[in-house]
């Protein structure tokens, strides 16, 4: 039986996610899986400091994070970055490799493979390592030429991997991976009917995983807006936010109708049951408003790799994006009153999506491990 190690981080939601669809499409394909968050496995506190303080700085001070990610990008700051990596985790997870003896390893976060590099460099991992990009670009710290294969989200990524020096051969846009269970629509009337929404036009808000962003002027807008529609707000794992939204729901008494949910699973049905989805960029978003087709509207993001997702969105019309005349409640007007403009968007996203991305990148991976057991 092949065995894959599956390497994320839980620095956002993405790459674990995205771990998870490969974990159950691997396993459909009769491999043996293990996924391991890399920042955990290395230490509890270097995982505390580095995820912490990514969702605490992205949330609180996005733009030193912004800074961070730019100075990241430098390539003396790269070569640095691997070596602190490698300190960090590297021997432990080579040591689980070498405990392990896995046929490949791949991952959909950028740190364990840095932490990595050097080893398949001195031929002490002598297995593919596959490299699966959770953002809609690329950033340097993905780039290493010990990697055997890119997975990315869309033929675009390809281009700027190949200005950056990758072999247009490793490069396999399939997309970003998501489960299968993403597309089952079984529930959405009944969460319909749960939440008592009509037919009626349904804003989704909502603010990524732990609930970054600026939900509750977004919302406030939103209501103060003179066209009827339904708000449907999704605050992730910030249980405080949805506390203060519930209160002041209950304070102003607004005449739309507006649910305020935490975190939930339901997120699949609810991108059925919406016609617009505002939100921030992330990698995971992005790629389930894609699938869902439903178009994507954004007034915030975390600089960094959400505006660069912003870039491919926007220059893909896959999106729109609040501006000094184009405030969040005009655009939602403009979609409600030309749904033509709305329609367009959607055309487009089933035109780029790729629901198939899990399942080919399995087949990849197999197809890796044949290969370097006939050298």
């Amino acid at each position: 039986m092949m065995k894959v190690l599956l390497l994320s981080a839980s620095t956002g939601g993405g790459h674990n996610s995205a771990a998870k669809a490969l974990k159950a499409s691997l396993e459909a394909e009769g491999c043996a899986c293990m996924v391991v968050d890399a920042l955990k496995f290395a230490s509890p506190v270097i995982d505390k400091i580095i995820a912490g303080g990514y969702e605490t700085s992205a949330k609180y001070v996005p733009k030193t994070f912004g800074a961070l990610y730019k100075m990241s990008s430098v390539k003396s700051n790269k070569d640095e970055l691997d070596a602190i990596f490698r300190g960090m985790m590297g021997k432990k997870i080579l040591n689980l490799i070498n405990n392990t003896k896995p046929d490949a390893i791949v991952g959909t976060h950028p740190f364990p493979l840095m932490a990595l590099m050097k080893y398949k460099e001195e031929n002490r991992i002598d297995i593919p390592i596959i490299s699966v990009l959770t953002d809609y670009t690329a950033h340097p710290t993905y780039i290493h030429k010990n990697i055997d294969a890119y997975i990315v989200g869309d033929e675009d990524v390809s281009y700027i991997l190949m200005n950056a020096g990758v072999d247009k051969s490793k490069i396999y846009p399939y997309g970003i991976p998501i489960s299968r269970d993403f597309f089952n629509t079984d529930k959405v009337d009944d969460i319909k009917r749960d939440l008592d929404l009509d037919d009626r036009f349904t804003v989704l808000l909502a603010g990524g995983s732990f609930g970054a962003g600026n939900i509750k002027d977004s919302l406030i807008e939103l209501i103060n807006s003179r066209y009827d529609f339904q708000i449907v707000v999704i605050t992730g794992r910030d249980e405080s936010l949805k506390e203060k939204l519930e209160k002041l729901m209950n304070e102003i008494k607004p005449q739309k109708t507006v649910r305020i949910l935490g975190f939930t699973k339901d997120m699949p049905q609810l991108l059925s049951i919406g016609d617009v989805l505002v939100t921030k960029p992330g990698g995971l978003t992005t790629t389930e408003a894609i699938m869902k087709a439903i178009p994507l509207v954004i007034p915030y993001y975390i600089p960094g790799q959400e505006a660069e997702n912003i870039d491919f969105l926007l220059n893909n019309g896959l999106a729109l994006k609040t501006f000094k005349h184009y405030s969040l409640s005009t655009i939602i007007e403009i979609l409600i009153d030309n749904p033509d403009r709305r329609q367009e968007i959607i055309d487009r996203m089933k035109k780029r999506r790729k629901p198939d991305s899990s399942q080919k990148t399995a087949e990849l991976v197999i197809s890796y491990i044949e290969k370097n057991r006939q050298v």
